[in-house]
């Protein structure tokens, strides 16, 4: 890109953002990068493809307007997505359009047409299915395997190398961990290996595109349609289970799930916690997915995530060659950052662009001043109501059946009042769902037992002692 092109690319992103506002304009166009300027066409890149398609929908007309303020030649705006163009490596690029029936303007100019780069088969046939964006660097090359995503990882890899009319072995697989730990990437892995070579249909929703799309077919009277597509895929991977919402959107997913499934095809979700957990979802949701194979994906231990460093200063170095970080670099950003792999990846992308945009090597000190807001207090443990009943079975010598039983001795009552109690202070579930845990009990029996523990335990020692010591135990597992 020349330097009077440069110039022309600022002017114009100035206009844009007089014409749109600065929060529209930050929103929408803030990674909007100029590619190169023909004679009568303008090529623009954005990294996402819902960028791409919303800036089609909504801006066309604005962004070419601007640009024939300075260049009254240009009559089309060429958009491609970055992470398609510079990932994939099609043996052929092609360039179409979106749409090619282009309403024509009043002075009878064709509107502008905004291009998309038609890149890897496996991702055009996953477009033509509606799924959600697919990221190129999400495969099974790029995962970093660990004790903690072992199982996970290899129930996908099972999953993504079937073939239609195999029997399934486990269905629905359904993934679960925190933020940041790689749910999304063996989602998408299983999506990119599943269509690639296969005759089989594999479809990647986010919950919200699922949501989306079935109240889009509700309003355009073609929700039969949307639900025979969905039910001729093969293999549908639903990512961020947890925050699908709306009674008639779940009720359609539990068919489509019941449909899939009883027809012997293949089902993978995702979520941020087990299926039990849930509580937004019908029972008949919730039973479903656990009669599946429940897989936790658990945090990353300090040689996963020295691991997932050593894979993201690879990657790089393939576009920086001169980029090296040195290894005791990485062992401190291995012990101190702890917090997901989104986090490790961010401090990578820090120490690069620090080291190419000030043009010094990556040293120690500089790593310890650059990611210095990612170094996190250690979380405390995530605590599960099934740790608490086992921890207080034991405690009061007891069965874990006894605490979810019926049974009224005293032997029994106080110590599932107490496990209760130490369930609504140390885990985030609600009233009604600490007494669904313990056999079915109603919400205020619940609320009774932690207002009679917490009256005790405010004037005996000896349980506050016991209560006190039925914490540490569980902190410390």
């Amino acid at each position: 890109m020349t330097n009077m092109e440069q110039d022309r690319w600022s002017r114009v992103k100035g206009r844009l953002r007089s014409s749109v506002g600065e929060d529209v304009y930050t929103s929408w166009f803030a990674r909007m990068d100029l590619e190169g300027v023909q004679q009568e066409s303008v090529h623009l890149s954005v990294p996402t493809r819902f960028l791409k398609s919303w800036i089609q929908a909504h801006y066309a007309e604005r962004v070419l307007s601007c640009w024939q303020a300075e260049m009254p030649e240009v009559h089309r705006i060429d958009l491609t997505v970055r992470t398609a163009m510079r990932c994939a490596a099609p043996a052929k690029e092609a360039v179409a359009p979106l749409d090619p029936r282009r309403a024509e303007r009043p002075d009878g100019r064709h509107a502008p047409e905004l291009r998309a780069t038609a890149i890897a088969p496996v991702s055009a046939s996953h477009d033509a299915l509606g799924g959600s964006p697919l990221d190129p660097r999400l495969t099974f090359g790029s995962f970093v395997i660990g004790r903690s995503n072992t199982l996970a990882h290899a129930a996908a890899r099972q999953v993504a190398e079937g073939r239609r009319g195999d029997p399934v072995m486990f269905n629905p697989l359904y993934i679960h961990a925190g933020v940041g730990l790689g749910k999304t990437h063996l989602l998408q892995a299983v999506t990119w290996a599943g269509n690639s070579g296969s005759e089989r249909k594999v479809l990647y929703l986010t919950a919200e595109k699922f949501m989306y799309g079935f109240v889009a077919a509700l309003k355009t009277q073609t929700a039969l349609a949307f639900k025979e597509a969905l039910r001729g895929i093969d293999v549908l991977v639903i990512d961020d289970l947890q925050f699908l919402q709306g009674k008639s959107t779940q009720a359609e997913f539990c068919h489509t799930l019941n449909a899939l499934i009883d027809a012997g095809r293949q089902v993978v979700i995702a979520a941020d916690r087990p299926p039990s957990d849930l509580e937004s979802l019908d029972d008949r949701v919730r039973s479903r997915l656990a009669g599946g194979l429940v897989v936790e994906m658990g945090p990353l231990g300090e040689e996963l995530r020295l691991g997932i460093l050593k894979s993201r200063v690879a990657a790089a170095r393939a576009h920086h060659a001169s980029f090296d970080v040195p290894e005791q670099v990485l062992d401190y950003l291995a012990r101190t950052i702890t917090h997901n792999g989104r986090d490790l990846e961010g401090a990578i992308n820090r120490l690069l662009a620090h080291s190419k945009l000030n043009a010094q090597p990556v040293t120690l000190e500089m790593a310890e001043r650059e990611v210095r807001d990612l170094v996190r207090p250690q979380e405390p443990k995530r605590i599960k109501i099934e740790d608490i009943q086992r921890v207080v079975a034991r405690q009061y010598n007891v069965s874990r059946s006894d605490l979810l039983s019926s049974r009224r001795t005293a032997n029994v009552v106080r110590p599932r009042q107490v496990a209760m109690y130490l369930a609504k202070t140390l885990t985030l579930r609600s009233l009604p769902e600490i007494g669904r845990r313990f056999g079915g009990r109603d919400h205020t029996t619940v609320l009774h037992a932690v207002r009679k523990i917490e009256a005790l335990v405010a004037k005996d020692i000896a349980l506050s002692e016991e209560v006190e010591s039925l914490k540490r135990q569980l902190q410390s597992e």
